[in-house]
């Protein structure tokens, strides 16, 4: 964990995420490359082992998740994803691709008319394992997001055994992300060419 000032962390946490989102958004080949990472993800033990998995749905130049959604349904696990909720991540299960819709920001999420059925209500402690997506990685399994810490908030709930597992383009990665105490390690990062494993929530 870094000692670094506040401020000169936040500043540094901001180069990085303004490098990352360049190089990403430079990223060539980004559907072929995220069914790589996906099909990478899948073949993990801690996949294998989950019986539910929290999939995020990609925005903008994230790894993308939406094209492998269908593959995963039809796989036997239960498939759960997140939308936002006055700053807060509310968890649904995801049954039918046709239940999402585009929702604010062109987000695609669940539909409105099925966010208050209460058998699509999940608890973050019933996950297995948690794929997480996020602007910027180090092989340690350092991560950023985007400053508003929705992920982090879910993460603080989640039982100390589900495997945090990110998604990420190898242009994401970088040699280290400044980290605070509060900042949650992931346990693995995948990308396109290797599988790193981080130190998780030691």
């Amino acid at each position: 964990m870094t000692t670094e000032p506040a401020d000169v962390l936040s500043s540094r946490k901001q180069q990085i995420r303004e490098q990352s989102h360049a190089n990403r958004n430079a990223q060539e080949n980004k559907d072929e490359l995220s069914r790589e990472i996906v099909a990478r993800c899948m073949k993990l033990p801690e996949y294998q082992r989950a019986k539910t998995v929290l999939f995020y749905i990609d925005v903008r130049s994230e790894v993308r998740t939406r094209n492998d959604l269908v593959n995963a349904l039809s796989g036997g696990k239960k498939i759960v994803v997140p939308y936002c909720v006055d700053g807060e991540l509310e968890l649904f299960h995801l049954e039918n691709y046709d239940e999402l819709a585009i929702g604010m920001y062109k987000i695609l999420e669940p539909k409105d008319e099925l966010r208050t059925v209460a058998s699509k209500k999940v608890d973050v402690k019933e996950i297995d394992l948690i794929i997480v997506p996020g602007v910027a990685f180090d092989r340690r399994g350092g991560r950023t997001g985007h400053g508003k810490g929705y992920y982090d908030k879910l993460l603080e709930h989640a039982r100390p055994d589900t495997p945090l597992v990110a998604l990420a383009f190898e242009c994401q990665m970088f040699d280290e992300i400044p980290m605070q105490d509060h900042d949650v390690f992931m346990d693995k990062v995948v990308t396109e060419k290797a599988s790193y494993d981080g130190l998780g929530r030691r």
